[in-house]
């Protein structure tokens, strides 16, 4: 057999999300609230677990509304459910100069840094993707839990 004419194996493709999500909403207070209510809804429809997944859409939305608020530009909420079945949640604002600086987690005086020391207690990983100028994305993902009900 003549192993030259043969075939390459395909290259390794990233994971592909199975399932996705997208809104805009209005950097409002009201805004934050409607996406928390929206991201729930969708995954339930996806039988996703929620309670963690809904905590986080309220601190990375509600940060979107007041810390990445720009008058008259929006914020967008995104959920990415891959075969693997971890779920990635992306919040994108208006505000590329306002990046969240890495948490402790012991809680301080100031408020304002609460909920992203919940994110990071919350989530399986978390970050800041930059761009496309104004804008940055805040993610967090969530990894299927195995059978002892740990994520993984």
């Amino acid at each position: 057999m003549n192993l030259k004419n043969a075939p390459s194996p395909p290259a390794p493709q990233p994971a592909l999300p199975v399932r996705e999500f997208r809104v805009l909403l209005s950097s409002t207070r009201r805004g934050a609230r409607l996406a928390r209510l929206l991201a729930v809804e969708q995954l339930r429809t996806w039988d996703v677990p929620v309670e963690r997944a809904a905590q986080i859409i309220a601190e990375l939305a509600a940060n979107a509304a007041s810390h990445g608020r720009v008058a008259g530009r929006d914020f967008r909420v995104a959920l990415i459910l891959r075969a693997s079945g971890t779920l990635r949640i992306e919040v994108t604002d208006a505000r590329s100069d306002a990046l969240p600086a890495a948490v402790r987690s012991v809680v301080t005086e100031d408020e304002s840094r609460r909920g992203l020391i919940l994110v990071d207690a919350l989530a399986d990983a978390w970050g800041v993707a930059p761009g496309p100028s104004p804008c940055k994305t805040v993610w967090a993902e969530l990894r299927p839990a195995d059978g002892s009900g740990e994520a993984r």
